[in-house]
């Protein structure tokens, strides 16, 4: 299985071509921005207006009464076959570009790839990943960023707060299938055996980080699909990031693309490679440099 893991290891993948210097901005440039919230939206047509229009009302709020404070809301399209990129593109004409970008990917990358592709065009000193769903409450990342906050002095000027369900998991356990629990605690357990101690909920997609561990991290960043949140936190144990686990309000939205038993198990050999890979040395963390 190891000698498997490190053959079929992919390299490191190429920044994406929209986002090299000179076209687009770049996290390796200095922050313009004070926060730039990453959404990555696969066929998200009919639930992305929800997100986008309260994501929006706290943010223009929140300007309101701090002027200097300046965000933008980066909508990644990954390959959708809806209108998902129409329904973005109507809030860049109401809110200007300079606040609503939409980067739309020619393939579907899967939900790594597309936070990635974000995360490397933002601009802001702080990035939020947040789903397209709007499952967790936006007004929330005021818990995240005081879960941020708390951690300094930050070392090296890094930090992540992780938004976490882990306070609900009673309430969610009482409403699954026994077979849908059996699946949960079994990829909570390769979590915990294989990759991240620490973290109860690594799969929450409400995530603040600061730029310069955004860089470190997203620059090392391997999986594109369901288990990228994984290797982001455990790349950043591995270079010592500090991590804060918050309790975010969650709301279960009907329309996941997550079909239970094969995403799982597509996700339980993630984690193995994961761990393989990185121990064999198919995979390595690189210190990255910004501009």
């Amino acid at each position: 299985i190891c000698a498997i893991a490190h053959v079929t290891a992919k390299t490191m993948p190429h920044k994406d071509a929209e986002c090299r210097k000179g076209s687009a901005p770049s996290i390796r440039d200095p922050a313009t921005r004070e926060l730039s919230v990453v959404v990555p939206s696969y066929n998200e047509e009919d639930r992305l207006p929800l997100m986008m229009d309260e994501a929006l009302d706290y943010l223009e709020k929140r300007q309101k009464r701090d002027p200097s404070f300046t965000y933008e809301v980066i909508v990644v399209n990954d390959g959708s076959k809806d209108q998902t990129a129409k329904v973005a593109k109507e809030y860049c004409k109401k809110y200007g570009s300079d606040k609503v970008r939409v980067i739309s990917l020619e393939k579907n990358r899967g939900k790594g790839g597309a936070v990635r592709t974000g995360v490397f065009c933002s601009r802001g000193k702080k990035i939020l990943m947040a789903d397209a769903d709007g499952a967790t409450k936006f007004a929330d990342i005021e818990k995240v960023e005081e879960g941020l906050k708390n951690l300094q002095p930050w070392p090296k000027e890094m930090a992540i707060s992780c938004g976490s369900r882990a306070h609900l998991e009673k309430d969610s356990i009482a409403k699954r299938s026994y077979f849908r629990t059996l699946l949960m605690y079994g990829f909570h357990f390769l979590v915990w055996f294989l990759c991240v101690k620490e973290i109860r909920d690594t799969q929450c997609g409400f995530k603040l980080l600061t730029r310069e561990a955004a860089l470190q991290t997203f620059s090392n960043l391997h999986i594109e699909r369901w288990a990228f949140d994984v290797e982001l936190l455990y790349i950043a144990q591995r270079l010592k990031i500090p991590i804060a686990e918050v309790a975010v309000n969650w709301t279960e939205i009907e329309g996941s693309k997550l079909v239970p038993f094969w995403s799982w198990l597509q996700m339980g050999r993630d984690l193995l490679f994961i761990r393989l890979r990185y121990m064999t040395g198919a995979w390595k963390l690189e210190a990255k440099k910004c501009n």
